[in-house]
């Protein structure tokens, strides 16, 4: 989802001034160099079943407050929106370096032709991309699966488990119930998990690419 979200802002930011182009991926790299610590804090108030910001919203459109954070069932889902969100920032400023990068008569070739904008976008941009995508996946995939200290600020793994990430039960096996071989264990387990996803990514868009 944030790597789609990244896609679709740099195609959307394009077209426009290069001034204009770089006010938009500062402000989406802004949350990529904040604190997390300070970016949970700000998420806490957001959906905080009393005062938050998103309750404010629901009860403007007649809706019931939900308690955003303290329910399994949206939980996980809340976080991830969160993650989606803020994230996706350090790739925005990779793919629009990357399709700036692309000759222009590529495009201009295409509109000739009489290619739509979905077209040109489907034949030409994504495949030409491909590289920056390949990276921005792999390293997205790590970085996910290492997610932790939103799970510890807002969370600490609940409710009922229902946020409890691979990072996090890790952290938990080994520096609170002092199990330090069963979490070098899972450890070895994420490393293999990644490596597979890893080689999975190179197979899927590895193909005809060229570096």
């Amino acid at each position: 989802m944030w790597l789609g979200k990244a896609l679709l802002v740099t195609v959307l930011i394009y077209p426009f001034h290069k001034s204009i182009r770089t006010f938009f991926k500062a402000a989406f790299y802004l949350p990529h160099v904040t604190s997390s610590v300070i970016i949970s804090m700000i998420w806490l108030w957001v959906f905080n079943p009393n005062f938050g910001l998103l309750n404010y919203l629901m009860t403007l459109l007649g809706l019931d407050p939900v308690i955003w954070l303290g329910r399994s069932l949206t939980a996980m889902p809340s976080l991830i929106i969160m993650q989606v969100i803020m994230g996706g920032g350090s790739t925005i400023v990779l793919l629009s370096a990357a399709m700036a990068s692309i000759p222009e008569y590529y495009f201009e070739a295409a509109t000739l032709e009489g290619a739509s904008s979905w077209a040109i976008f489907r034949k030409i941009t994504v495949p030409l991309l491909k590289p920056t995508i390949l990276y921005a996946l792999v390293m997205g995939t790590i970085a996910n699966f290492q997610t932790f200290s939103n799970i510890y600020i807002m969370t600490s793994g609940g409710p009922e488990f229902s946020t409890t990430t691979i990072a996090y039960l890790i952290y938990e096996t080994a520096f609170e119930n002092y199990n330090l071989g069963l979490a070098s264990a899972m450890s070895m387990v994420m490393f293999v998990i990644l490596v597979v996803l890893g080689v999975i990514q190179f197979k899927w868009l590895g193909s005809n690419v060229e570096y």
